[in-house]
């Protein structure tokens, strides 16, 4: 039997920076700041010399109204984010420390903003 190759990157982060109309009642991440959190989030990889990662954007990743979200894979971890800070602690439990960022994790059966912990 074939192995499979070795992995080109240790870590996929997919960071939804879908756009939907203005009154679709389930919102978007990208009229949350998804998209300059991105770009955020990849600048700060580069600057702290962040190997095997790559940083990508992704449409909808069917999680809109918990949103701006991302997903860290191998591991298949959601976290919702709001700000800077929010991602350098992503970035540096998570991606170069191994860990999770608990406050930010987002649970699967979570489908509406009300039932996490950061709901406002």
């Amino acid at each position: 039997m074939t192995r499979d190759p070795k992995p080109y990157f240790n870590s996929h982060v997919f960071v939804c920076v879908n756009a939907r109309a203005k009154d679709d009642p389930r919102g978007c991440c990208s009229s949350k700041g998804s998209v300059v959190l991105r770009n955020y989030l990849k600048q700060r990889a580069k600057e702290t010399g962040l190997k095997g990662v790559r940083i990508n954007g992704a449409q909808c990743l069917d999680r809109c109204e918990l949103g701006p979200t991302l997903v860290i894979y191998p591991e298949g971890v959601w976290y919702h984010y709001r700000t800077k800070a929010d991602l350098d602690e992503i970035l540096e439990t998570h991606l170069q420390n191994g860990g999770r960022v608990e406050r930010l994790l987002m649970q699967p059966e979570w489908k509406e903003l009300a039932e996490t912990p950061w709901s406002e």
